[in-house]
């Protein structure tokens, strides 16, 4: 799993925690140099979002933050799985945590198209 590249790669949402902040309609685009990740993402319920983070083995570490279509400024961090499907797509399955008061938890997965 070492050989993946995140670079110029789109991905979209398959399913999401009832907490979570994006859904079906935002679309990420990562960029990697190296270990470094860094992603901009938009649509749907967000207005933009950025991530960035690193890979370490097959997972990639990060921190992320956006603005909501409802003006909402959030932010949080995440380890994503890395694996590859069965027709070769990359699929991050994420277990992430918001930055504010409450602290929630929640899961994500997201498929490369």
């Amino acid at each position: 799993m070492k050989d993946i590249n995140l670079n110029n790669r789109k991905f979209l949402l398959i399913e999401n925690s009832k907490n979570g902040a994006v859904n079906s309609e935002t679309v990420f685009e990562y960029k990697q140099d190296g270990d470094l990740v860094t992603a901009d993402y938009s649509g749907g319920t967000i207005r933009y979002g950025k991530i960035i983070g690193y890979l370490s083995n097959n997972q990639l570490i990060m921190r992320y933050q956006c603005l909501t279509t409802e003006n909402e400024l959030k932010s949080g961090k995440a380890i994503a799985d890395i694996s590859l499907t069965k027709k070769s797509k990359i699929k991050l399955s994420l277990n992430w945590q918001w930055l504010d008061e409450e602290n929630k938890k929640g899961t994500s997965e997201y498929i490369e198209y």
